[in-house]
């Protein structure tokens, strides 16, 4: 079997791992690893410290794994359909509903894709003898987009996510690193031309410029990664946002061909029920959000991603998505979290809130 055959073999043993797309890279240094490290040096990465570490890895992905000649880059799609009539899924952020990134709504991915991941890398394995092969999703010190864009998955768009013509950017990633050497495939050329739609939309200016972004100004950031309190002069850039922020993507022209539309140019979009919005959770406001208790909590949120956020990230989020929303019909709910609540950040940004809220009945609980 050549090398080109043996590519297209694990392609086609990721696309019945239950996968989108695949695509091969070669494992040379990461071409733009010195923009990487200036991103680093100036603080880009916030608060999320262990972007620094284990950067040669990083940087240097053959040492991810001895004897590495090759990675396989997979997508998945994440953003499905409603049903077979090609209606677009209905969107759960209504009246009440917490804002939440569309990669969260339903089962965690890490765990989705950690086990098609090791099934492909056992079945890479026990049909070569002597290979090796490790799978990554979201793990490590994985430079994911730089790989996925080598291997053709997608190019780098101004707002940061890996863009491609059949999937726009609703797509997660995933890697199996091997011994085996495998024919690369072509990297894309660039998608965005001059548009700035991104730019121009996000809600609080964390694209600073086509191609970065300040992790530090960033909704995804703050009601994802970052502990404790949020600063007041950041709260009411988050809006309503209490897990994660789609903004940038949703107004990439790439995404807004597919909304509505069953068919991509003669592609069907895929299907995957796990990542869809479970029923138990979809009944959740933003008043039950933040008086959500322990159990509960573990309940509706078992293998959910939202867990990154914690059960206080959460609440904390809650309160300030319902101070930014501004209406009277929150102040009962806030006033009970400011009065009740055993955590002392999510009283604060209750008390924040309510302040937002105003009102005879807000400084009454105040």
């Amino acid at each position: 079997m050549t090398r080109a055959e043996t590519s297209a073999t694990l392609g086609r043993w990721a696309l019945e791992a239950g996968f989108d797309r695949a695509g091969v890279a070669s494992l040379e240094p990461i071409e733009r690893g010195g923009v990487f490290l200036r991103w680093l040096a100036e603080g880009g990465h916030a608060g999320m410290g262990y972007l620094a570490e284990r950067v040669a890895e990083r940087l240097e992905p053959a040492h991810l794994l001895a004897g590495a000649r090759s990675v396989l880059c997979v997508a998945l799609v994440y953003h499905p359909l409603a049903g077979d009539d090609g209606e677009p899924a209905p969107a759960p952020e209504g009246d009440l509903w917490p804002r939440v990134a569309r990669y969260a709504r339903g089962r965690d991915y890490h765990n989705l894709m950690g086990k098609r991941l090791r099934r492909l890398a056992r079945r890479v394995c026990e049909s070569f003898p002597g290979a090796d092969a490790r799978p990554y999703v979201d793990t490590g010190p994985v430079l994911e987009r730089e790989l996925a864009a080598r291997a053709g998955l997608g190019v780098a768009g101004k707002n940061t996510c890996l863009l491609s013509r059949e999937d726009g950017s609703w797509f997660l990633l995933g890697e199996v690193f091997t011994t085996l050497d495998l024919a690369p495939d072509q990297p894309l050329a660039d998608l965005c031309g001059r548009c700035t739609r991104c730019l121009d939309a996000c809600p609080t200016g964390a694209l600073t410029e086509p191609y970065r972004l300040d992790a530090g100004r960033c909704i995804s950031y703050w009601t994802i990664e970052h502990r404790g309190a949020i600063p007041a002069e950041a709260r009411a850039g988050l809006g309503d946002w209490v897990f994660g922020c789609d903004v940038c993507q949703e107004v990439c022209p790439w995404n807004l061909r597919f909304e509505g539309r069953a068919d991509r140019g003669g592609r069907r979009p895929a299907e995957h029920p796990d990542l869809r919005l479970p029923e138990e959770r979809g009944r959740l406001d933003l008043a039950g959000l933040l008086g959500i208790g322990e159990a509960e909590y573990e309940e509706v949120f078992r293998g959910s991603a939202m867990k990154r956020a914690r059960r206080s990230g959460l609440r904390r989020n809650a309160a300030i998505a319902m101070g930014n929303r501004g209406e009277a019909r929150y102040v009962g709910a806030l006033a009970r979290a400011l009065a009740e609540d055993e955590d002392a950040v999510v009283r604060g940004a209750a008390a924040w809130a309510l302040g937002r809220i105003g009102g005879e009945a807000a400084r009454e609980a105040l």
